[in-house]
Formats: structure tokens, sequence, C-alpha cells
């Protein structure tokens, strides 16, 4: 029987171990931490016959010298790529790969569309999956969003489950432990400075998703990122280029742009840009993008008109939670980078209320900075970042914020604000009030959905 290693406990590396339990392998999981949850995890996994240990990765130099046969290491997206136990395994020539790469070696007979980018992957994702459905074809969504990819493998093997298409929104994290994976369609949302400290330098987290970009048959690119602009024609040619405009179509040789007030592909209006309801100019470019895909793939713009037009868009992503007192409370907790939180300051009506802060991140946030002096007349901040960010405001110009620490604290205050200035200037437009923290969530919440889901509870609760 082989026997393989999966490295990390969490909802990925658990789907990783049923797999290839499932297809006949002897499975031994293993997480560096210990915890309650982790125990309640490892007693799961060992009543279905695979072994679990906490505490500490292998070491596989002395698993093999003790004569241990070790046939494969899977390593879940949230493991480092460069962790000591994995180089010493790579070292050894074991066959070390990321789960995403597993979950390929299992359904690399159905096409891909594999997502990667800084920021929209999300959006696309979700919207591209509604298109090949609304066209009638089984595409899953799954990796970075909903299902884990070996947890769609494993319905696959069982014979549960017969995909069309595979929907893939893919990180950084799970690109880089990736070999064969092999996009039938490939797409590049937007490319700006994040995970640095896993990746270290931006060259070194650009050319982790230029790979998967590198490994696709068909290439799509956000043609107004202007990060991207820098060096996709030079190293892909032959790239389907977007762009809100007919501009950046024409500075290329193949594209879809909005022209007229229709989206156009490759010259063909496929259908009104009226039908497309969500806010802002990089919800427009995320459309495009899904739209290339399912023209890649063969769909009529006819379903493709259908599904954009009955989009709402993805939770935690600029969702419009409800009208207090006329005042709208909009959750975009998923903005968890500067680049992010920009984009969503531009996508609302002014004047706009911020809540901003979480655990902060590496990036240039004066563009981000910028839009709050133009657009915020108050911050509230919140979290691990908030004296950081009270220092970056005050050195930027703006006075007009206040350091609240948590979030239930925030939404009250932002109430409060945002009903005395429509108290106060009832001739001026209502504010709104946006939860855009420009931070990821681990200093107070488990992830941004449970953070995003706190706050909509929160607003929800205003009375």
């Amino acid at each position: 029987m082989p026997q393989a290693y999966v490295l990390g406990l969490g909802q990925s590396g658990i789907s990783a171990a049923k797999l290839l339990k499932a297809d006949g392998w002897q499975v031994t999981v293993s997480d560096s931490n210990n915890s309650p949850s982790l125990e309640q995890r490892k007693q799961a996994l060992e009543s279905e016959g695979i072994a679990v240990e906490l505490g500490a990765f292998p070491n596989f130099a002395r698993l093999i010298e003790a004569g241990q046969n070790i046939d494969l290491v899977t390593v879940s997206p949230g493991v480092p790529w460069d962790r000591p136990e994995i180089e010493q395994a790579r070292s050894l020539g074991l066959d070390t790969i990321g789960e995403i790469e597993l979950a390929w070696r299992y359904l690399k007979h159905i096409p891909w569309v594999g997502i990667t980018g800084t920021n929209g992957k999300t959006t696309v994702t979700s919207l591209t999956a509604a298109i090949f459905q609304a066209a009638g074809l089984k595409a899953i969504a799954c990796g970075n969003i909903g299902f884990p990819a070996c947890e769609i493998a494993l319905q696959v093997l069982q014979n549960q489950l017969k995909p069309d298409w595979i929907i893939a929104e893919l990180s950084s994290y799970q690109i880089e432990s990736t070999q064969t994976v092999l996009p039938e369609i490939g797409i590049w949302t937007t490319f700006t400075p994040d995970h640095l400290n896993r990746h270290y330098t931006l060259e070194a987290y650009r050319n982790i998703k230029a790979s998967l970009i590198d490994r696709s048959a068909h290439i799509v690119l956000n043609g107004n990122d202007p990060n991207l602009c820098k060096f996709g024609a030079a190293m892909w040619p032959k790239a389907l280029w977007t762009g809100v405009d007919n501009q950046v179509v024409e500075a290329h040789t193949d594209g879809i742009c909005i022209n007229d007030g229709w989206v156009k592909f490759r010259g063909e209006a496929i259908f009104p840009i009226s039908h497309w309801q969500l806010l802002g100019k990089h919800n427009r470019q995320n459309l495009l993008m899904s739209v290339a895909a399912a023209k890649l793939a063969g769909i009529s713009s006819e379903h493709i008109d259908f599904a954009i037009s009955q989009f709402k868009g993805v939770p935690h992503r600029l969702e419009h939670i409800r009208l207090y007192e006329g005042i709208a409370f909009i959750n975009d907790s998923k903005a968890t980078n500067y680049d992010a939180a920009e984009v969503g300051l531009k996508a609302v009506k002014p004047p706009v209320v911020l809540i901003a802060g979480g655990q902060p991140k590496q990036g240039d946030a004066d563009a981000w900075l910028e839009q709050i002096r133009q657009r915020a007349i108050a911050v509230l901040l919140i979290g691990e970042a908030a004296p950081l960010f009270a220092e970056m405001l005050n050195d930027a110009g703006f006075k007009n914020y206040e350091i609240v620490e948590t979030l239930e604290r925030a939404v009250k205050q932002a109430a409060k604000i945002a009903h005395s200035r429509a108290h106060n200037h009832p001739s001026q437009p209502l504010p709104t009030v946006l939860f855009s923290p420009a931070c990821a969530s681990f200093d107070q919440f488990a992830n941004f959905e449970q953070r995003g889901d706190r706050f909509r509870q929160l607003c929800l609760d205003l009375d």
C-alpha cells in the first residue's frame, strides 16, 4: 500500500487526506500546532482510519533512515512552501506537491478555468461559474473559494459527480506548490503587492502567478491593470485582453471591451452593459474577464446575458447590507489590503464613514489614503492596525479619525456619525457607511468571512 503524508490539518488538508484514503493510500496527517479544535479533527479522521500527528511536522530523513517508505508528501496551502521540513522532503527526492496539484492528478481529464490575481479573483470565479451553469454546464467553483479542490476530486473518484468544467480560484499559496496544473483558460485579474511576508519579494510573487498563466492554453488578462500591462504583452503575445474602454483592446490585437454601451467580444456585441448591476469600475473589469472565459468556452451570448443580469455579487465584497434611516451600510470585509480597500472607496457614493483596521499588511497605502482624503468624512479604526493607521492618517493630513478598537463600537459610532451628518446637512447626499478593512482579519477573527458576518449582524441589529 502506498504511503502519503499530508501536512496541515485545515480543510484542504482534510480533503486531501480523505481523497488519498479513498484511493487506497495509507495516510498520515500532521500539523505543527495543537489545539482543542485540531484534537477534534484528529479524532474524526482517526475514526476513518487516517493517522494524525499534532505538534510538529515529520522529520522525513529520520523516517527514511528508520526504513519507512514515503511515496507522497502533500502540502496544504496554509503551510509555507519554504518550511525546512518541506525543503527537506524535496531535497530527499520525495514527490512533494500541493493540495491543488493532488486534485489536478484526479481531475486533469476535465477542463479547468484557473483564476488568479491579487484582487477580484472571487468575483470572477463566482461569475464565471454562474455563466457556465446558466449554459447548462456542470461547472464547479473550488480552490480558494467554496469547496477544496480535493473534495471535488473525491466526489469524482467515487462517481458522485461528473463536472464539465472546474472553475478554480487559485491563490499564490496554492500555485507555488503546483507543477503540472494546465488550465484550459487562465485568467489574471490584477497584480499589486500582497503576501510579501510569505513570498518576500514582488518578483517572486509575480513569478508564482505567472507560472499558472504560462501553463494555460488560453490566456485572459486585465488590460486596465497597469502592472499587468507592463510585462504581460511581452510575456504572452497571444493573450486576450479586457478593457472597460475599447482603447485597451485596440492597443492589442484581440480582446473584449465596453463600447457604445455594449460589451463586445472581438467586435461582436454580446449584451448591453446596462444589464450589469454591480457597483464600480473594477466590477466591470471582473465582468469582462468572466465573459471572455465564457466566449472562449463556446457559450452563447444569450446564456451570458441571462447570467450576468441575475448576478448579485459575492458576500463580503461591496455587499449591500441594509438601509438604516436612509443610510447604506456596505460590507467589504474581503478588502484585505490597501488596493482592494481603495477600490471599495471608489465604488461607493460619498460622503463615506469608513471602518478600517485589523491585522496590517505590507504595501503602498498612498492611493488608499488619497481616496480617504477625497471621499471620507470620518474614519473609525479597529484592531491591531488602529495605531498605525491613525499615524498614517495624521501624516496624510486627515484628522477626523477615531480609534474605537472593536467592530461592535465601530458600527454604533458609524451610525451615530452618519445620522448626525444627515440631520445637520439635509440638502447634501446621505453618507454611506463602508466597512473596508484594508487588513487581514486574524487579529480578531478567524477569517474575513467571519468578520464580514459579524459586521452584517451588527448592522441588522441597529434600531
